[in-house]
């Protein structure tokens, strides 16, 4: 894939890392229903908020073909995001459900399933411009959420920013030059939630400040 910058679209057949191009393969094998290919963005074509999540999941977004789609972490991505008033639909269960987001777009910093959910970081690196070209084409009062700290990286890198000058933390709000603020969460993550590292009310604090939700309605 294409160095930061670059004005990259996004490539549905793109086999340029070698080792998740073998992993899809070995995996479409298995499940020859699945997706199993780059998964594209999805939502808003004008959002105010772009959210960046890490990669596809085996069973989620690699099986369906759209980002958090049939994943435990999209459960409460979707929830949020109803809650909030920003999309159609509590739940994503598959890419043709109907499901419709208000303002928020969602893509990932890793297009292609990865072993593990573990991309290398020549991997992240590889697949930066077509986050940058991504990024690119927003709206300039489009803002961004990072989910995790791989995610936050790789955005500043698509942004071409120094990564010391804008640490991950779950709550922060970096400023950017071009007038944009890029906000930071937890990865919405079974092991997050599960722990508790990620409680729900603190990821709909972090959605709601970043979407520029005020006073939202209680959660049902």
């Amino acid at each position: 894939m294409a160095d930061r910058g670059a004005d990259t679209a996004f490539d549905p057949g793109c086999r340029a890392c070698p080792r998740l191009a073998a992993f899809l393969d070995e995996v479409r094998a298995r499940h020859p229903g699945y997706h199993c290919a780059p998964v594209p963005a999805f939502g808003d074509p004008n959002p105010r908020l772009l959210i960046v999540g890490l990669a596809p999941g085996m069973h989620g977004a690699n099986r369906t073909g759209r980002p958090f789609t049939g994943d435990y972490a999209g459960i409460l991505l979707y929830r949020t995001l109803f809650e909030l008033g920003l999309a159609s639909r509590p739940a994503s269960e598959s890419a043709g459900d109907g499901l419709r987001l208000h303002g928020v777009r969602i893509t990932n910093a890793v297009k292609c399933l990865p072993p593990r959910n573990k991309p290398t970081a020549g991997e992240t690196r590889a697949c930066n411009g077509y986050l940058a070209a991504e990024i690119a084409a927003l709206p300039e009062d489009c803002n961004l959420l990072a989910l995790g700290r791989i995610a936050h990286d790789a955005t500043l890198r698509a942004l071409g920013l120094r990564l010391a000058a804008h640490p991950f933390a779950h709550g922060a709000a970096h400023p950017l030059p071009n007038g944009r603020t890029l906000f930071d969460s937890y990865h919405c993550s079974r092991y997050n939630t599960q722990t508790r590292r990620l409680t729900p009310e603190m990821f709909r604090r972090a959605l709601a400040r970043a979407a520029g939700v005020t006073n939202p309605a209680p959660p049902p």
